[in-house]
């Protein structure tokens, strides 16, 4: 019984991404330039990249206890996994992307966010290895199980300051 409300639970809030994503994008004024190809769909392969850079990102943000960065990569995060939704509704065939998105990232995206709300590290390292493990699952759920994310053991943004001083 336990066990099928949980599953309930996960669905719902699959479902309420997926409505909550098409609410905002239709709340969203429509912008048409004439030098943007609105053929475009970003394949889930650059969508899914941009969110590994961002796990990536994230992590050295809470590491470094900058939680207005770790905050930002967050929300760029349910940014790309909207997109994902939103470009690549069915992944493969039968991998419904808003029902698994909701079975495996809803709970791990809400502790993280908890998390850097509450400036936690314990917190932080805990979630973001929660929320790993959701990609994880997400992944061999879509059949793509050769795809494994993990913590990140070195910076590749050498270029950023993860350690913002406060002024």
């Amino acid at each position: 019984m336990k066990r099928i409300v949980i599953a309930s639970l996960f669905a719902a809030c699959g479902i309420s991404l997926a409505a909550y994503s098409a609410e905002a994008q239709s709340a969203a004024p429509e912008k048409k330039t004439e030098t943007l190809d609105d053929s475009y769909v970003p394949g889930m392969g650059e969508i899914m990249g941009a969110t590994q850079m961002r796990h990536s990102k994230l992590w050295f943000a809470g590491q470094a206890e900058n939680w207005d960065l770790a905050s930002y990569e967050l929300d760029e995060i349910k940014e790309g996994l909207e997109d994902a939704i939103k470009y690549h509704p069915v992944f493969k065939k039968d991998a419904p992307i808003a029902a698994m998105l909701g079975n495996f990232m809803a709970q791990p995206l809400s502790d993280i966010g908890n998390a850097i709300k509450a400036k936690d590290s314990a917190k932080f390292r805990t979630s973001f290895d929660g929320l790993t493990r959701g990609c994880n699952g997400c992944h061999e759920a879509a059949g793509q199980g050769f795809i494994v994310i993990k913590r990140p053991g070195a910076l590749p943004y050498s270029n950023q300051e993860f350690a913002v001083k406060p002024k």
